[in-house]
């Protein structure tokens, strides 16, 4: 799933229009919109929209790719407050 697929699952997730995300990182309608639709927008941008999204950008090494993607697909039964990091030694080097 490409990056603008992935912000449109999360906004349809939370609930939220594409105006009020817009709103809630200070940018116009269209240019979030633009980013959904496959736009080639700024890193900057993309982390605004992942803020607005309560959502982290991060850069995997792929030797953890496997590790992260399984957790991700398993789920959480329990919420993680947004002030805690679910991903805590996730990608520590193993001894």
């Amino acid at each position: 799933m490409s990056i603008h697929e992935e912000l449109k699952r999360r906004r349809h997730d939370l609930g939220f229009t594409q105006a009020q995300i817009a709103d809630r990182v200070g940018m116009s309608r269209q240019q979030y919109q633009r980013l959904e639709r496959g736009g080639n927008p700024r890193l900057d941008t993309l982390q605004l929209a992942a803020d607005g999204l309560n959502a982290r950008m991060m850069l995997i090494p792929v030797e953890q790719w496997y590790r992260v993607k399984a957790l991700l697909e398993e789920g959480q039964e329990e919420t993680v407050p947004l002030d805690e990091d679910p991903w805590q030694g996730l990608l520590d080097e193993e001894d």
